[in-house]
């Protein structure tokens, strides 16, 4: 099939490289020159695993490319996906401003039949609001469907090409029978493609997000409270997590949510309830919650060190929102790096990934360093924010002698509290036992 992708973030460039993949012919439309320039030259321009091979691939072969003209990529296309950003309002609700902008274009350039696909993460009603954009202008006859995405960074190849599910907003048989078509290599092992209207479907993409979100903050919650009764959040989350009925994902404790996703869609799912009058009561404990969570490691290190902070330096492990990603957006070493910043500690940060994102954003404010262990080097203290495989086994000894002192905050609890304790550190973790040095 002949498919147009407009957008080149990270929803739209796996979506189109994972097409083209399956042996569709694929453009991928952005308005960024630069971006598609380098596109064009083969250089990927975002980081996800297994992603540069596959777009290497299909660009060789001729089934992937890119353009900044909107006209000439979808000129042949069957479907066109719409992979836009729908960033926060000031009042949390999302910005259609560019879905709604290229549905219009789209109306004044269509000549034939086709079938345009809402895969930006929308709020309710958002496809006829679409429907709407593209008539104003439409000689030509056309559906819209909805088609939520459910990828995480880090591991989008492997839920875009095994999906749990495929969830699809859709009302005419006609394109119903096109979305079948185009996803079928990709459910052949039996994972259902679930039909339903659009406003269901968009519906079920912030649901989802959120009840997610908010199993994260139930067990941020839980493990604070285990500091304050001295029970330990590790056995909790295997005890209930055995629970059938409960499951072990999504249970893990640290340092709050970020990211592209989780953040903005809780928001806009609030944002909407309100606009229907309903008082989502959980989604704004969520939020809340999530905003103090943020910044609990800070306050463990600025409560260690009271006002001495101003002489200290404060390695950090991690700045990506999560491992695998060089995404910071809502990322919570932002918040802890700012709160320590302002209280005049000094900062030495190591990510394996995330860095140049992190240098735009922090300038030369924190110092970054090549590898981890350059970190540590003359640091006060250790505090580790991302749970990237690198730091899960590190070499403790030379930890040590890198350090001034033997002192680790633990924002996602990578080491047992024996192995901390044998090696002697003061290690400070998230709803376990404080250990002493």
């Amino acid at each position: 099939m002949k498919i147009a992708v407009v957008g080149t973030g990270y929803v739209g460039l796996v979506t189109g490289t994972c097409f083209a993949d399956t042996g569709n012919q694929v453009i991928c439309i952005d308005n960024n020159a630069q971006k598609v320039a380098s596109l064009c030259a083969g250089k990927i321009t975002i980081y996800e695993p297994h992603l540069e091979v596959i777009f290497e691939r299909n660009i060789e072969q001729e089934r992937l490319g890119f353009t900044t003209n909107l006209a000439e990529g979808i000129a042949d296309a069957e479907i066109i996906f719409l992979a836009l950003p729908t960033p926060p309002g000031e009042d949390g609700s999302a910005d259609l401003s560019y879905v709604l902008g290229v549905a219009e274009e789209l109306g004044k350039l269509m000549t034939e039949y086709k079938i345009i696909v809402d895969k930006s993460t929308v709020p309710v009603g958002t496809a006829e609001k679409v429907i709407e954009a593209i008539a104003k202008h439409a000689v030509c006859d056309f559906d819209v469907v909805s088609n939520p995405e459910f990828l995480r960074e880090g591991m989008a190849v492997e839920d875009f090409m095994k999906p749990d599910r495929i969830v699809i907003g859709c009302t005419s048989e006609r394109a119903k029978k096109q979305m079948e078509k185009l996803y079928a290599p990709f459910v052949r092992q039996g994972n259902p493609i679930i039909f339903m209207e659009e406003r269901s479907a968009e519906m079920t993409k912030y649901a989802a997000n959120s009840y997610l979100a908010t199993r994260i903050t139930f067990m941020n919650e839980v493990a604070n409270l285990c500091e304050r009764v001295g029970a330990n959040v590790d056995d909790v989350r295997r005890g209930i997590g055995t629970d059938k009925r409960i499951g072990s994902r999504f249970l893990f404790p640290g340092v709050g949510y970020g990211g592209s996703c989780f953040p903005k869609d809780v928001q806009a799912l609030g944002k909407t309830a309100k606009t229907y009058n309903y008082d989502f009561q959980i989604l704004e404990a969520v939020m809340r919650i999530n905003d103090m969570q943020r910044e609990i490691l800070a306050e463990k290190i600025l409560t260690y060190y009271g006002s001495d902070i101003k002489n200290k330096t404060i390695a950090i492990w991690g700045l990506a929102f999560k491992p695998n990603t060089d995404d910071i957006r809502e990322a919570p070493a932002i918040y802890i790096i700012e709160r320590l910043l302002s209280a005049g500690a000094k900062i030495q940060a190591f990510d394996p990934e995330a860095m140049e994102n992190m240098k735009t954003l922090m300038g030369q404010r924190i110092d970054f360093k090549d590898n981890p262990y350059a970190a540590l080097e003359g640091a006060d203290a250790l505090a580790i924010i991302t749970e990237w495989s690198v730091f899960r086994t590190p070499d403790f000894e030379k930890m040590q002698k890198a350090l001034k002192t033997k002192v680790i905050f633990d924002g996602r609890n990578l080491y047992a509290l024996e192995q901390m304790q044998e090696a002697g550190f003061y290690y400070n973790s998230i709803g376990r036992n404080i250990i002493e040095a």
